[in-house]
């Protein structure tokens, strides 16, 4: 048995993908159903990136504290 297709094999995930975030839109934008501001979608992006920088910049911080005092010991 042939597996269902509602338009074509390659139009399906992009109809599948674009009813997906449409409805995420429109949760997102629907005065009833829309989150708090901090608690949207970008918000929350916009924090998870910046935690990500403050913790990356703080790892490089360290392995240069430590090459410096390796460096500083060698030489």
């Amino acid at each position: 048995m042939p597996t269902p297709v509602l338009l074509s094999r390659g139009l399906d995930p992009v109809l599948g993908i674009f009813t997906g975030f449409f409805a995420y839109y429109l949760h997102e934008t629907h005065p009833r159903t829309a989150p708090p501001p901090d608690k949207q979608l970008a918000a929350l992006v916009q924090w998870k990136w910046a935690k990500w920088k403050r913790e990356r910049e703080e790892k490089l911080n360290a392995l240069e504290r430590e090459a410096e005092a390796s460096s500083k010991v060698v030489g």
